[in-house]
């Protein structure tokens, strides 16, 4: 992962146009033309042999002819060609190119790549369209019309979208900041291109449209940073679901791959939308709505008609509409007239003067939890200008100073309302032209909010939960045992003690020999009633073949219910090898709804969990939703939130609650032995059966593979780094190390608010020790494959853990260079243990293959200077009374810590 030389692709001084041509409606006519209006204030080159002048340019025959090596080139020559001018642009200095050229074979292609990967230059394409980057004046593309400058960056992986959506912009008037057309996507890809526009200061939020991911991992390292910073808004092709027909589980048929992108979109923190008019639609509100993300809606309207709509559209999109308690109708039967609706919507009349909507605003505004978020909707009328509305209303919505209200516009109607409608942009509130996409807009929100507190979570791969830990080593002598036979399929027995392993409670099961009579045998040593299932390696949905019989009460049922199975399983699947039976106890329990846990493995984002609906229909029903791993309680939560089930398992009439820490509970389970063990690869808990006195399995099925498709190491996600936690000895007694979490916060917050004055400056460089709460989040929400901060901590007088110190380290994509940042408590100072802390990340950034450590120090911070020294480091003058420190991580050697009471911070 790299953003290494984008500058030069996005932002170049000199741009070469290899194939660049004059003709009319040819690809080097259409790139030379384009670049050639745009407004690019660089040096232009065209490279064409058959031209000596192109409009008025020099035309040079190759790149070894040309008077300087161009920044950036583009290529739009035969695909022969392409390797060959990708070595000789490197060896000359360019460093980025834009490969137009389509039909490259796969070893042109690695050739391509292999002649750019010496000098790290950039290769955007193949078989692309180009880019456009409007605020450099750059058109580097074939594209039949520009783009207007603007902040919304998109990036495509399909070519005819490209022009279809500037097309549609155009009309619209929406501009962008960054127009990418990716095409193979053979070197730059999403999350080159997401690391390099999360910080471009010119884009306000980032629209993809994708078709497939390569590099999972990758993809949601650079996804999840860049949606901490700014929106980023996916259209996803491909919705139609393409079951996995060869599946031996409900789970494996259930997880197409749709499923796990709609899963990994949402852990990322970004939001999916189905269509263009969402897209900006989505960018519209993600970027202007500054208030809390309610979930609830009220709306305020001065007609009946318009408010009838945004509820209908409401329950369309499901967004709840609030419910208005006395004491808030009470604070607006103050300010409003008597024959106002008194509910929601809150209708105050079409003759309402400005200051009634600020008066009924205010109203609404005293109570947000009741309200949430608030849709503004103003019909036009004679009586009183919209734009007097707007005059009134915009200072109140988005006030110079302190916080705005939660509120969306709508104006409805066309010419009467432009000026309102204008006001409202510009004062940055989100407005749109009729209530139905207003409330969409709301429905967008509060998605995109739940995606948001997905993205905070960081869990481990090894969830601690109370009670007796898993027996990790016996699953793993069952998977032993299963593979050296030959065999994938576990049997039920199997498969129900890898789950009584992993903790999650299983009906007792007992397997007898093909015979009925030693059937009943084993079911009068259970007691009746019992279930009887036909037990075979080559059966895995026994139902499919009446190979179950449930509730048996008699000797006589279950002789009965054996010879017609066998009969049965012998004409339907007569190559199966039958074993026998398996006899359980028939689980009867009251209320108890059945769902479906299950683990599979996506081709692109590896072990995916699934949560929904179950029983025999499950496949027919289709309410389920899938999570990546690893999970905590949290994510388990906002996972079975995502199915219809839910609202059962919630309770309804006389029917109570299931019990909710029992389903996450196997939900964690599931996802601790995805990671325990990279051998499962399927795992269906169908029927798991809950209710409010728990959860038990009453059928498993698991499948594993020699080939370690699972593991915690496939996970796309990196999971919070365990394995790094550390005890030290230090000053006479103990402190632990270990990475910081998103639990962290208020304990960070704390030890922040502990540090004086001057230890922050010497830190960062400026005096203040508050911090915004998305700040500080920030600051322990990190994505471990890209950035650690270690923390030392140590029980306080109380016992209760408290932070020392931290040191922080952030790498570049690709992983070349690291700056750090290191600061303990004040009375810690000459401790040593800002040189634990130390050696505690320089060991983790040797090991990450990290190449160089940096950092900026003011030359009047001794303490660094001189643990900097001590480590290795070297200093070179900054400028502007900072020092630089640099140590090569390369080379060889361990830092050592200070002794005890020596260390200096």
């Amino acid at each position: 992962m790299s953003i290494r030389n984008l500058d030069s692709l996005f932002e170049p001084h000199s741009v070469a146009i290899i194939g660049a041509s004059e003709r009319p409606f040819s690809v080097g006519g259409s790139l030379w033309s384009n670049m050639l209006t745009s407004g690019f204030g660089g040096k232009l080159f065209p490279v064409n042999p058959k031209h000596q002048m192109l409009s008025g340019h020099r035309c040079y025959a190759s790149v070894q002819a040309l008077p300087q090596a161009p920044e950036m080139a583009v290529i739009c020559t035969p695909p022969d060609t392409v390797a060959d001018l990708v070595k000789t642009l490197a060896g000359r200095g360019t460093r980025a190119a834009v490969v137009i050229s389509a039909g490259l074979t796969a070893a042109q292609k690695q050739a391509m790549l292999d002649a750019a990967k010496p000098t790290l230059m950039r290769i955007l394409g193949p078989n692309c369209v180009g880019l456009l980057a409007p605020h450099a004046g750059l058109n580097a593309s074939f594209a039949h019309i520009s783009a207007r400058k603007g902040e919304l960056a998109f990036v495509s992986q399909s070519g005819a979208l490209v022009n279809a959506l500037l097309d549609w912009a155009q009309a619209r008037a929406i501009g962008f900041s960054h127009f990418v057309s990716l095409g193979e996507h053979a070197d730059v890809d999403f999350g080159d291109m997401l690391d390099y526009l999360a910080m471009d200061r010119h884009t306000r939020a980032i629209l993809l449209y994708i078709e497939s991911i390569d590099q999972a991992r990758k993809f949601m390292s650079a996804a999840r940073a860049a949606a901490r910073n700014k929106p980023v808004i996916v259209i996803k092709a491909g919705r139609s679901p393409q079951g996995q027909q060869a599946a031996a589980s409900h789970t494996g048929a259930l997880a197409g791959s749709d499923e796990v992108y709609e899963a990994a979109i949402a852990r990322a923190g970004m939001l999916r939308v189905d269509n263009l008019e969402d897209l900006f639609l989505a960018a519209e509100v993600l970027t202007r709505y500054q208030g809390p993300i309610g979930e609830v809606m009220t709306v305020l309207t001065n007609g009946g008609g318009a408010g009838v709509l945004a509820a209908d559209a409401a329950a369309r999109h499901g967004v709840p509409m609030a419910t208005l308690e006395p004491e808030l109708v009470q604070a607006l039967d103050k300010v409003l007239p008597a024959n106002w609706s008194r509910g929601n919507p809150v209708d105050i009349i079409g003759d309402a003067p400005g200051q009634r909507f600020v008066d009924a605003l205010n109203a609404l505004a005293g109570h947000p939890k009741q309200t949430g978020t608030i849709l503004f909707i103003e019909a036009p009328t004679a009586i009183v200008p919209p734009d007097n509305v707007a005059r009134a209303l915009v200072p109140v919505i988005r006030p110079k100073e302190g916080a705005g209200l939660p509120v969306i516009s709508c104006w409805l109607g066309g010419p009467a309302v432009v000026q309102a409608r204008q006001r409202c942009v510009d004062a940055g509130i989100a407005s749109f032209d009729m209530p139905e996409q207003a409330v969409q807009a709301i429905g967008m929100l509060q998605a995109y909010a739940r995606n948001q507190a997905e993205l905070t979570e960081a869990p481990p791969a090894i969830q601690v939960q109370g009670g007796a830990p898993p027996d990790t080593a016996r699953v793993r002598a069952i998977v032993r045992a299963v593979l050296a036979e030959g065999r994938e399929l576990l049997t039920e027995p199997e498969a129900k003690e890898v789950c009584a392993c992993y903790r999650i409670p299983v009906a007792a099961t007992r397997s007898v020999g093909a015979d009925p009579e030693e059937a009943v045998a084993e079911a009068a040593r259970l007691g009746y009633p019992v279930v009887l299932k036909i037990l075979s390696e080559d059966i895995s949905h026994k139902s499919d073949v009446g190979g179950v019989a449930l509730n048996l009460e008699t000797a006589e049922a279950v002789r009965e219910a054996a010879r017609g199975m066998l009969a049965r399983v012998r004409k339907f699947e007569p190559k199966a090898h039958i074993a026998g039976f398996t006899v359980q106890r028939m689980v009867r329990r009251k209320q108890a709804q059945e769902i479906i846990i299950g683990a599979s493995i996506d081709p692109t984002f590896g072990p995916v969990i699934l949560f929904g609906q179950g029983g025999t229909a499950v496949e027919v029903m289709k309410d389920s939703a899938m999570a990546l791993p690893p999970l905590n309680a949290p994510l388990a939560r906002a996972l079975i939130a995502r199915t219809r089930v839910a609202r059962l398992l919630a309770g309804y009439r006389d029917v109570k609650p299931a019990d909710m820490n029992a389903i996450i509970g196997a939900l964690q389970a599931v996802s601790q032995l995805l990671a325990d063990v990279p051998e499962v690869a399927e795992l269906d808990i169908n029927p798991l059966i809950v209710n409010y006195e728990g959860a038990i399995a009453l059928d498993a099925r698991v499948r594993v593979s020699g080939k370690q498709p699972a593991g915690a190491a496939r996970f796309a996600i990196a999971p919070y780094p365990a394995q790094l936690i550390e005890a030290m000895p230090w000053n006479g007694g103990a402190v632990t190390l270990r990475p910081i979490r998103p639990e962290d916060e208020a304990m960070h917050r704390a030890f922040l608010q502990s540090l004086n004055i001057e230890d922050i400056r010497m830190r960062v460089f400026y005096s203040r020790r508050s911090m915004e709460r998305s700040e500080l989040a920030r600051m322990v929400q990190i994505d471990y494959t890209r950035e650690m901060a270690f923390i030392a901590t140590a029980p306080d007088d109380e016992g209760l853990e408290r932070t020392l110190g931290v040191v922080r380290a952030v790498a570049d994509p690709d992983n070349m260079g690291a700056e750090f940042g290191i600061i303990v408590r004040p009375e810690l100072k000459g401790s040593g243990l800002g040189a634990l802390l130390m050696d505690k990340m320089l060991r983790y950034l040797r090991a990450a293959g990290t190449q160089q450590l940096t950092a900026q120090v003011l030359v009047e911070n001794s303490r660094m200077r001189a643990l900097g020294r001590q480590l290795g480091f070297t200093e070179t003058s900054a400028g502007d009374g900072a020092m630089s420190l640099t140590l090569d991580l390369t080379a060889h050697g361990k830092a050592t810590p200070a002794k005890p009471g020596k260390g200096k911070r």
